[in-house]
């Protein structure tokens, strides 16, 4: 019913919306300078732009457990990112929760694949993991602007960049949507897409990495294999094995640790 790029326009053009509103009413506002306006226009480019594109796309071609467990490339490359050019101080804790987290995931998929496997998967999964280092990029990028500016302020300018790149690609598939035909199901269903997993999603990431750090905000990436084990358990019938439960609690201490910070 509707094109992945299409979909992604709506996810941003509908976010874009919901961020200047905010702004509207937004007390602390600081003036932008110029010499950030560069730095805003790559970061639309590699996490909204790029980002959003290779990972509906890659979606469409691959399983969505699949994808979860090789969107793991992010937290390690945005790691190592931070390390280098942030000059984060990584820990051995880091290092034992991003091994354990990495193991889980591996015992999470490690079994054999389904029946419903697509052709073109390895298409897919190439997609994904190029849509993994451009988001780990965008991380590393956004972080001096968090510092600088509210998240609010910084996300509003990455959206707008990013929409207006993303324009060319997805116009010709978003004039191509039969509105007649969306049900109310189907309209709470974007919404839902629009305002949680884009608008609110971007918020907290922002926050995140202005708080935490674009290491241990990307780590928590982790937990999106566990609700991506449940909904194929809950909705696609899928068995829960004791493997699935051990590798779902390395997940979680992965997480633990890597956030794990001393008093």
């Amino acid at each position: 019913m509707i094109g992945p790029y299409a979909l992604n326009l709506l996810r941003v053009g509908g976010s874009l919306i919901l961020f200047w509103t905010l702004w509207l009413f937004a007390k602390n506002k600081i003036k932008l300078d110029r010499k950030d306006t560069g730095r805003l226009i790559a970061c639309g480019l590699l996490g909204v732009a790029i980002n959003q594109m290779l990972f509906i796309k890659g979606l469409t071609m691959t399983t969505a457990i699949h994808a979860s467990l090789l969107m793991l490339c992010s937290p390690i490359l945005i790691t190592l990112l931070a390390l280098w050019v942030l000059k984060e101080r990584i820990t051995i804790l880091k290092i034992t929760g991003l091994a354990l987290g990495i193991a889980g995931s591996v015992l999470l998929v490690a079994g054999k694949q389904s029946t419903g496997q697509p052709k073109n998967y390895l298409t897919g999964d190439i997609f994904i993991v190029l849509n993994g280092i451009s988001y780990a990029f965008y991380f590393v990028l956004v972080k001096p602007l968090m510092e600088r500016y509210t998240p609010l302020q910084v996300v509003r300018w990455v959206f707008t960049f990013g929409f207006i790149m993303m324009l060319p690609v997805g116009w010709a598939q978003f004039g191509e949507i039969q509105w007649q035909q969306f049900t109310f199901t189907y309209t709470g269903v974007l919404l839902f897409v629009v305002l949680a997993g884009t608008f609110l999603a971007y918020v907290f990431n922002a926050y995140g990495i202005r708080v935490l750090g674009p290491g241990v905000t990307s780590a928590y990436i982790y937990i999106q294999l566990v609700f991506a084990v449940a909904i194929a358990v809950l909705f696609f019938n899928e068995q829960l094995t004791l493997p699935k439960i051990l590798a779902g609690l390395m997940i979680l201490a992965g997480v633990f640790l890597v956030s794990f910070k001393k008093r």
